[in-house]
């Protein structure tokens, strides 16, 4: 497997205009992307720090999988987004190497196609599996 970087670093929060505000105001960081993706009942906001991001996660509904994630551990670190060239291959190689996937097929994410590893599998980090979208590509989030 070719994982050539990490993508990002993923924090989810209660409050996506609060934590934009804290990280541009506290730590200089600005936004580079904001978008809300319906299928995941998120709301997201990209904030670059050198070849990688921290990407803020806020649920916008009580019910999604965010908000249950939020409601049980609180704001903090919630995933860690490791990106590869192909992820179709990356999620056949781990999956035939018994990993424990939350995913059996590859899911739109805000930057292109990934898969989760379950947090049972990484010692209780969830890993994201990312391979982003090409320029040439065309997507709808």
């Amino acid at each position: 497997m070719n994982i050539t970087r990490i993508n990002h670093i993923a924090i989810v929060v209660h409050d996506l205009d609060e934590a934009i505000r804290t990280y541009h105001d506290k730590l200089g960081m600005e936004v580079s992307q904001r978008l809300i993706m319906p299928e995941q009942e998120v709301a997201i906001a990209f904030l670059p720090a050198g070849e990688s991001a921290i990407e803020l996660i806020s649920p916008i509904t009580e019910t999604s999988g965010v908000a249950k994630y939020l409601a049980k551990r609180g704001e903090g670190l919630h995933h860690i987004c490791l990106e590869v060239p192909d992820v179709e291959m990356s999620l056949a190689e781990l999956a035939a190497r018994d990993v424990r996937l939350i995913n059996n097929q590859c899911i739109p994410a805000a930057e292109g196609m990934g898969f989760f590893v379950h947090p049972k599998a990484t010692h209780g980090a969830l890993i994201e599996f990312l391979e982003p979208y090409h320029e040439e590509d065309e997507h709808d989030v």
